[in-house]
C-alpha cells in the first residue's frame, strides 16, 4: 500500500438541526485509509457510520473538520464538483442493489459508463476478467428480475467499479442476502482488493462482515474508538 493516506480525515464534525435541535451524528473524528487498503467500520445503529460514509462519498457536506479524498478537499467542493467526484472517484455499493428493473444487468453496468461520460470509450479489456472474477459473465443478459439477491448484489459491485474509481464505499453490501450469498459476496471484495488494488471502505454493523477487511474501526457516538 501506499504511505500516503487516500483519505484523511481530521476533527471531523457533522451537526443536524432537526427542528429546534442540534443533533451531533459526528463529534470530532481522525481516520486515515491507506491506498489500497480494505477498511471495516462497524458500529451500531446511531454511531456515526453512515454519516462517515455520506461525506467521504460527496453525498452530503461535513459541518466542519478536515476531509480529504483521494485530493479532494471535501469541505470546500460545491455541489457540482462533490456531484463531479461521485462519477469519477468514488464507487458505491449498497444494501439495496439500486439496479434499474427495465434493463440487463450488462446495460445497468454501462448505465455508469454513460453517467461517467465515459461510455463513448473502449471499456477495459481487463474489466471482463473483474466480471469473471465475481461470477456473472453467464448472466449479463439477465434483466434483475431473473438474478438472485447474489447475482444482484454482484451486478451492483461491477457498475460501482466500471469506471476504476479510487475508492469503493460499501454500506451494508450483505444487509439484504442470506447466509450463503453474504460469504460469497463478502468473500469477492478482497479478492477484488487484492487483485485490482481496489481501496475499499465497508460500513457494517456485523463483526463477521467487518473480519474480511485487512483492519477494523468502532464507531460509537460520532467518534471512531
Amino acid at each position: 500500500m501506499n504511505s500516503e493516506p487516500i483519505i484523511s480525515v481530521r476533527d471531523l464534525r457533522k451537526v443536524y438541526r432537526v427542528g429546534e435541535v442540534d443533533v451531533h451524528a459526528l463529534r470530532g473524528v481522525d481516520l486515515d485509509v491507506g491506498q489500497g487498503e480494505f477498511l471495516s467500520v462497524v458500529g451500531p445503529s446511531g454511531s456515526g457510520k453512515s454519516t462517515l460514509f455520506h461525506i467521504l462519498g460527496g453525498l452530503t457536506p461535513p459541518t466542519s473538520g478536515s476531509v480529504r479524498v483521494a485530493g479532494h478537499d471535501l469541505l470546500n467542493l460545491s455541489d457540482s464538483q462533490r456531484t463531479e467526484l461521485r462519477r469519477t472517484t468514488v464507487g458505491f455499493v449498497f444494501q439495496r442493489y439500486n439496479l434499474l428493473p427495465t434493463l440487463t444487468a450488462r446495460d445497468n453496468i454501462e448505465i455508469a459508463r454513460y453517467i461517467a461520460h465515459s461510455n463513448g470509450r473502449p471499456r477495459d479489456p481487463k474489466f471482463e476478467d473483474i466480471l469473471k472474477l465475481l461470477g456473472i459473465v453467464g448472466r449479463l443478459h439477465h434483466k434483475p428480475s431473473a438474478l438472485s439477491g447474489g447475482e444482484q448484489q454482484r451486478v451492483a459491485i461491477a457498475r460501482a467499479i466500471v469506471n476504476h474509481p479510487a475508492i469503493l464505499l460499501a454500506d451494508e453490501p450483505t444487509g439484504n442476502l442470506d447466509t450463503e450469498n453474504s460469504r460469497a459476496v463478502l468473500g469477492l471484495l478482497p479478492r477484488l482488493n487484492d487483485e485490482t488494488g481496489q481501496t475499499i471502505l465497508m460500513i457494517t454493523h456485523n463483526p463477521e462482515a467487518a473480519a474480511f477487511g485487512h483492519r477494523t474501526v468502532t464507531m460509537r457516538d460520532g467518534r471512531v474508538h
